[in-house]
């Protein structure tokens, strides 16, 4: 398990000092492990900085468990890592046993971090910022929309050549607690997706399409191509009734079943490029995965 519990040693110190003598961090990063609720003392959870702690003391901390990842572009301020579909950006609970943390600690530490997310099931392109320096920077970036974004999906039925959908978007005010979803929603936040069709498969009756985001919003390629009526192959949210959304979120489906439900093994959308400005140099970025091969 990733989320392990570890002992510290029993000096008779407040609990920010035993953190920051024992892990050699500063009184603020001492204080966010506290705040996080990951101390203990004598099986008690520790929630004042300045307690001092006289017993058994253990932390509750993550160890890395690596299986290996592609990197397709790395400097000494940020990477740019391909997440494989049916990977968590970041671990999402002590019950946790693997997401990309795991690989981006492993390479280069805990202080590195992803300056955006993708969702679980979306593979791709995705931007690692290696020191706080530099995460402070694209996060800017994408807050500003400096950053393009270029995706690769493969959707039902046939598209346009080009087509634009420009629908604010909101969260779901009733989704019946599977997993928060998105909806089209006039008085929510603004979003727009651009899409060109790059290949019609006629006997599929499917469009390969590129699709660019202008702005960020969760769910928002997805929530887009559903509301157009070209649902994503292997969407597991939009569309589908309450019974099938639960039988494959808590993974009782092979993919087989899950391919005769939704028309895929997995969500078709493939994170293809990112374009922006760093410290004076231009950068494209695009993905060497064959994604069609995957696909098809």
């Amino acid at each position: 398990m990733p989320y392990i519990k570890i002992k510290l040693s029993n000096n008779g110190k407040k609990a920010f000092r035993v953190l920051m003598d024992e892990l050699k961090i500063s009184i603020n990063e001492a204080q966010k492990i506290i705040d996080k609720k990951r101390l203990f003392c004598n099986g008690n959870l520790v929630e004042e900085k300045n307690k001092i702690l006289d017993g058994l003391i253990e932390l509750i901390t993550y160890e890395n468990n690596p299986k290996g990842i592609d990197i397709v572009y790395e400097n000494d301020d940020f990477a740019v890592v391909e997440k494989p579909s049916g990977v968590l950006t970041h671990p999402n609970g002590r019950n946790c046993t693997y997401s990309l943390c795991d690989e981006i600690w492993h390479l280069w530490g805990e202080k590195a971090c992803v300056t955006h997310r993708l969702d679980k099931e979306t593979s791709g392109l995705i931007l690692i910022a290696k020191n706080k320096k530099s995460q402070i920077e694209f996060k800017t970036m994408f807050e500003k929309r400096l950053i393009e974004k270029n995706y690769i999906a493969l959707v039902n039925g046939k598209t346009q050549p080009f087509f634009t959908v420009n629908e604010s978007m909101s969260l779901e005010k009733n989704y019946n607690n599977i997993k928060t979803r998105m909806c089209i929603d006039i008085n929510g936040k603004n979003a727009i997706t651009h899409f060109e069709t790059l290949e019609y498969i006629e006997h599929l009756n499917a469009s390969l399409i590129l699709a660019k985001p202008l702005t960020g919003r969760q769910h928002q390629i997805r929530l887009h191509l559903f509301h157009v009526k070209h649902k994503i192959f292997g969407e597991p949210l939009y569309g589908l009734e309450k019974k099938d959304i639960e039988k494959i979120l808590d993974n009782k489906l092979n993919e087989k079943e899950r391919a005769k439900i939704t028309g895929a093994k997995r969500l078709l959308l493939h994170s293809h490029s990112l374009k922006f400005s760093y410290n004076n140099e231009n950068y494209f970025i695009k993905s060497k995965k064959d994604i069609k091969e995957e696909f098809f």
